[in-house]
């Protein structure tokens, strides 16, 4: 028994420390004038796949002459977090212009580089265990319309911009200098002398609420990176392209969901007993008939809300979106029918029943449902906003594509 608890309690100690908040440094976030703050270069990868990183020093920076490995805990290593040190001093309250190094990338360097710009990789850092992004470099495609004419910039230069509050780091933002690059286009050797500009600016700002700007989930500035929901959230609830179709396949599945739930209950209440020849397939004829004014209503109402203006042509389509290619399939199998004289080719009496049903009780009822529907006064309200132009959709990489059928 006491063996077990010890175990329990061994257990309980290993869970604790692994979701215990980690730091990047051992430091209680407080700093004199000169003091060195931790910085950490944690990962690069490409911006639209963000699961997929590799550690900063896989590229060929500048790295310090001890590269220090910070030690993480589980979470941090199963979100993919590999920090190290990183090769800038960020000293507290100390602006700075200097070089990190000079360095002659060898050709396959510079293939590496070129393919992370291409590819537009980002690389992510932690400063007193704030997080800062930043692109690798940039791709000049204007003009050239043949991407073998493409131009691949490496950034040489960052500017760090740290705003603190007396004794404490408040926020940090890093841009890089776009007039500030090397091209890496060519496969030859390539000089770089990698700089960075350190600029100190106080603050009002509350220590307690530096962390707020990376958990505020509602709409930020243009330029901000965002990931998952906040990358396509502007695009999901943009009016469909085809909306008038979108709307009549709208108005025909709910009319015919609703005739399969009152199948269903006519099913339940013993109407379709053995004994009771083809009551189902009356039910059917009638029912749909009967319930064609639900498809008007529904269409006519979302065709409004997408703002739709031909609200009758809707209607047309609305009603021959599933009656038409019945229509067509009836037609092929009653003749097949009738030249094998077989028994289910419906007699011309029962046609001309159905197409009574069809002009006298279907097609008022849509016409009834649907003035309903365009005076229904419903408005859509997208529950964000939906940005004017859609978001250009990039090519996928081979391992994410499709197989062929």
């Amino acid at each position: 028994m006491k063996k077990a608890m010890g175990l329990f309690v061994v257990a309980v100690l290993l869970v604790t420390c692994s979701v215990t908040v980690v730091r990047s440094g051992e430091s209680d976030h407080r700093y004199k004038s000169g003091d060195p703050v931790p910085l950490y270069a944690n990962k690069v990868g490409p911006f639209r796949n963000p699961s997929e990183t590799y550690c900063y020093f896989d590229l060929p920076f500048c790295a310090p002459d001890h590269v220090k490995e910070k030690k993480e805990a589980l979470g941090e290593i199963l979100n993919g977090d590999r920090l190290v040190s990183a090769p800038y001093k960020l000293d507290f309250a100390v602006d700075k212009d200097e070089e990190v190094c000079k360095k002659k990338l060898t050709k396959e360097e510079v293939a590496q580089f070129r393919t992370a710009v291409s590819e537009d990789y980002y690389f992510q850092m932690y400063y007193d265990d704030l997080p800062i992004w930043g692109f690798l470099g940039k791709v000049d495609k204007e003009g050239k319309a043949d991407p073998s004419d493409y131009k691949y910039h490496l950034f040489k230069h960052l500017h760090f911009q740290i705003f603190y509050n007396k004794d404490r780091v408040i926020e940090i933002n890093v841009r890089t200098d776009p007039y500030a690059h090397v091209d890496l286009t060519e496969d030859k050797e390539v000089y770089v002398d990698f700089m960075y500009t350190v600029k100190w600016r106080q603050t009002n700002s509350p220590f307690d609420k530096r962390m707020d700007k990376y958990t505020h989930d509602e709409e930020t500035a243009d330029d901000q990176e965002e990931t998952g929901w906040k990358y396509i959230h502007g695009d999901v609830f943009r009016f469909p392209k085809y909306k008038s179709f979108f709307a009549a396949a709208l108005g025909s599945g709910t009319q015919l969901f609703t005739l399969t739930i009152f199948i269903f209950v006519l099913a339940l209440v013993g109407v379709f007993y053995p004994y009771n020849r083809g009551a189902l397939f009356t039910a059917l004829v009638v029912i749909y008939a009967l319930t064609s004014g639900i498809a008007g209503y529904t269409a006519a109402s979302f065709y409004c809300q997408l703002e739709g203006t031909n609200w009758v042509r809707n209607l047309l389509l609305t009603g021959s979106l599933f009656c038409g290619p019945l229509f067509l399939t009836f037609c092929f199998l009653n003749t097949v029918a009738i030249f094998y004289s077989a028994t289910a080719a419906l007699p011309f009496g029962t046609i001309l029943v159905i197409l009574l049903i069809w002009t006298l009780v279907t097609s008022p009822l849509l016409v009834l449902g649907g003035i309903a529907g365009k005076n229904s006064k419903a408005e859509f309200q997208a529950p964000v906003r939906t940005t004017k132009y859609p978001r250009e959709i990039p090519p996928l990489p081979w391992y994410r594509g499709t197989l062929p059928q």
